[in-house]
């Protein structure tokens, strides 16, 4: 192998080892079951010289690349090259703690930038990361870190994405520069093949959000051809094949494509010698060098362009390009076979037992490394930062009087935008157009939007009164969004891991109407998946939205919160609970520590995470001041007593959120019938169950004193007291709690969609209000019931 060209050399290196990881991992590696393990073999081939000529010759340091989820061996690959990855990893590709199927920041020890693997928004993701970074160094504590690329590898089936087209749009209202998308158009997807013309539609999209778009449809060797005598022609019939032709003569190689050529094109003249004079191999080269196949000009494009517009690059290529399953219409999912393997590794000249060999078949390996250690990319090493931890200034809120949780988020906030504190010089919210319905107003009213360049507001120049003064500014802490949850949740993830990908920690905090956390849930998932750190406020929740009707009253949202990694979901019912739980939320979000769980609460609160806060419009009486402060700890930990049980309490009432009124009503009315009846305050079911669970977990491993938050808070209540669970939200949330001790449970709720209505109206026909509880236990236990 010639090192003559390094780009090249290391082209057909990062092919050979991608695709002997996957057949090692199918056909060599010992199997414990029958499933196929798979790997994208076609896939990662029509990348590999995109990639080779992206790392290797375009990128810096500061550049950022979310790599194609099926292109994640190459990935590993180059990883593997620059001595970012070891073997015994490569060697257990998709095995438990090998390389991972597709790149990731949190399971991968190599160096990825952002995860990939749900398509469409490792794509759009990158177009977040560069509003951020522009965020940052717009501010005076920005310093001065260098403008990167933010690049995304993109399948072309990825822009059936509707996300994708989302994040254009929000690009556009947002300035977007220093983004790239290369396009891998290799025209086919896991079912067919990507219909003809469709890209000509695509572009024209692109062109309309001001994107620079560069069609890389000829490699070097077409090229030549074309400006020999009769190349015109070939060109034209190139241009007009259509995708599924070219796919199948690909794969039937050189002679089928010179017959089918020469019966198209032949002309006995300069046309067919132009044909003639090249072998079937030399032919089959020819005709798969596509742009996208030729590093050396991909290389020479990627160096082409030296503006900060946004970038499509559309490289086509051939799918399964240079190995002998390329081109055929099934090879995404499929694999060489171990025939096919051994005459590929002849025709790769990689000798066998050295097929692991970093180097192997290289005529100049100490050459190679020489270029690889100059490369720039790789020049700094593994590009992970971390930025000083914020102090967190002194949050509270108490109330006398009846305040909603959502208003008592906004004054939080308000007070926040009044200090001077470095915490709140790096809140940057940001909302999906329901800023001003989710209380930020006051907030954006002081601290301003952000945009790189002023703009006036027209109602402010014209003197118009208005409540919101939303005044455009490179200094403003507020971005606001167009009505698309994915993109709230893309930009959460990205400004959530700004102090790893700048060096500079922002505290995101992103609000919405809560049944609409449903709308962007793949993002979310995606955001705490990279380990993003963000605050996420889903407001108003619950059929307490009353006049609003079942498409604006959500019901899942809690279990989605108990359910999701990475994420740690509240839904407080007072203020003072509120702000104890943000000043805490805000430390949180900057934990990254590791060690064993907490044993106050078995959870792993070192390692931090993100947080869901579900609030409610609906004000209501305030516990004012308390004459002690046990119950702090209490609602950060998730629950605590309100009213604590007696020793002879036969039911106990708990609550989570907004629902509090109606859960100390029925005690109340209870507590006329019944001796020591209890109350709690649950103000986290995600926290307790996860505590619970992790406590069990570590009783089965030895530790048999371990005991959670939530056992501590029911291990002296009787052995006969009845349970009653209440939420405005799925009962399953709270209805677990009865498994904790061994008592039976009542579990009330919303399980069905809602509808118009006074929030009493609502409350009854749930069976959720203070009578419905009463009425509930009574009829389960004496038969006692209450009326209205």
């Amino acid at each position: 192998m010639n090192t003559a060209d390094p780009l090249k050399t290391l082209e057909t290196r990062l092919l050979w080892l991608s695709h002997w990881m996957i057949h090692h991992a199918n056909h060599i590696r010992p199997k414990e079951d029958g499933i196929k393990i798979g790997g994208h073999q076609a896939s990662s081939a029509s990348m590999v010289s995109i990639m080779t000529a992206l790392y290797f010759s375009a990128l810096r340091p500061e550049d950022r690349v979310a790599v194609k989820p099926h292109a994640s061996p190459i990935f590993h690959a180059m990883q593997y090259l620059m001595g970012n990855q070891t073997l015994e990893k490569m060697q257990n590709f998709r095995g438990f703690g090998g390389v991972q199927s597709y790149p990731s920041r949190t399971k991968d020890g190599d160096d990825v930038d952002y995860s990939t693997g749900s398509v469409g928004l490792g794509v759009a993701i990158t177009a977040f990361g560069s509003i951020v970074q522009d965020y940052i160094t717009a501010k005076d504590w920005g310093g001065d870190i260098p403008l990167g690329r933010h690049v995304a590898l993109v399948g072309d089936a990825e822009l059936d994405e509707g996300n994708v087209y989302e994040a254009l749009q929000e690009g556009w209202k947002n300035d977007l520069r220093n983004c790239w998308w290369i396009i891998d158009y290799n025209r086919q997807s896991l079912d067919g093949v990507v219909r003809e013309g469709l890209f000509e539609r695509i572009e024209k999209i692109f062109e309309a959000f001001s994107w620079n778009v560069i069609r890389i449809k000829h490699g070097a060797l077409q090229r030549a051809a074309f400006e020999e005598e009769g190349g015109a022609a070939l060109r034209d019939w190139i241009d007009a094949c259509p995708n599924q032709q070219y796919s199948a003569l690909t794969y039937q190689g050189g002679a089928v494509w010179r017959k089918r050529l020469m019966d198209d094109l032949g002309d006995q003249g300069p046309v067919s010698a132009l044909i003639e004079r090249r072998s079937d191999e030399e032919l089959s080269a020819l005709m798969e060098n596509l742009g996208g196949n030729c590093v050396t000009t991909m290389a020479d494009v990627f160096a082409s362009v030296k503006d900060d517009r946004p970038t499509c690059f559309l490289a086509y290529t051939i799918k399964g390009w240079g190995t002998p399953i390329a081109g055929h219409k099934d090879n995404h999912g499929g694999l060489m076979t171990k025939t096919q393997m051994a005459d590929w590794q002849a025709h790769m000249g990689v000798p066998e037992g050295q097929e692991w060999d970093k180097f192997a078949a290289v005529d100049d390996p100490d050459a190679l490394q020489s270029f690889l250690d100059r490369v720039p990319f790789f020049a700094r090493g593994r590009r992970r930062f971390s930025d000083d931890i914020l102090p967190v200034p002194e949050i509270t809120l108490s109330s006398d009087r009846e305040i909603s949780t959502q208003m008592a988020f906004g004054k939080i906030l308000d007070d926040l935008s009044k200090g001077q504190s470095d915490l709140a010089a790096r809140i940057v919210t940001t909302s999906p157009d329901v800023t001003g319905t989710t209380n930020l107003g006051p907030w954006v009213n002081r601290r301003k939007l952000f945009s790189r360049k002023a703009q006036t507001d027209a109602f402010i120049e014209h003197r118009i009164p208005s409540t919101a003064k939303w005044e455009f500014t490179p200094e403003g802490q507020h971005i606001e969004l167009g009505i698309a949850e994915m993109n709230l949740f893309l930009l959460l993830g990205a400004a959530g891991l700004s102090h790893s990908l700048f060096g500079k920690r922002l505290i995101p905090i992103g609000t919405l109407y809560d049944p609409f956390v449903m709308r962007g849930l793949d993002a979310l998932n995606y955001a705490c998946y990279q380990d993003a750190r963000f605050i996420v406020v889903g407001t108003p929740s619950g059929v307490t939205l009353a006049p609003e009707g079942g498409a604006h009253q959500s019901i899942g949202t809690p279990l989605i919160g108990m359910s999701q990694d990475g994420l740690a979901a509240f839904e407080p019912a007072f203020a003072d609970e509120l702000a104890v739980i943000m000043g805490w939320a805000f430390d949180y979000l900057q934990r990254d520590g590791t060690g064993d769980p907490d044993e106050h609460t078995w959870l792993r609160d070192e390692i931090g995470g993100s947080v869901y806060l579900r609030l409610s419009t609906n004000p209501v009486d305030q516990p004012g001041q308390r004459p002690d402060t046990d119950w702090q700890q209490g609602a950060i930990d998730g629950a605590y007593w309100l009213r604590k049980p007696g020793p002879n309490c036969d039911v106990v009432i708990a609550y989570q959120g907004v629902i509090a009124p109606e859960a100390i009503r029925a005690a109340g009315a209870l507590g006329e019938h019944r001796r020591d009846v209890g109350v709690l305050a649950v103000t986290s079911a995600d926290r307790l169950n996860a505590g619970w669970t992790a406590a069990q977990r570590a009783r089965t491993r030895g530790q048999t004193d371990a005991t959670s938050h939530v056992e501590r808070l029911m291990q002296d209540l009787p052995p006969h007291c009845r349970l009653v669970t209440v939420i405005d939200g799925h009962p399953a949330t709270l209805s677990w709690l009865g498994s904790v001790a061994g008592h039976r449970t009542i579990p009330l709720g919303v399980e069905h969609f809602g509808q118009t209505g006074t929030i009493g109206d609502l409350y009854r026909h749930f069976g959720i209000d203070a009578e419905s509880i009463v009425n509930k236990i009574g009829a389960l236990t004496d038969g006692r019931r209450i009326g209205r």
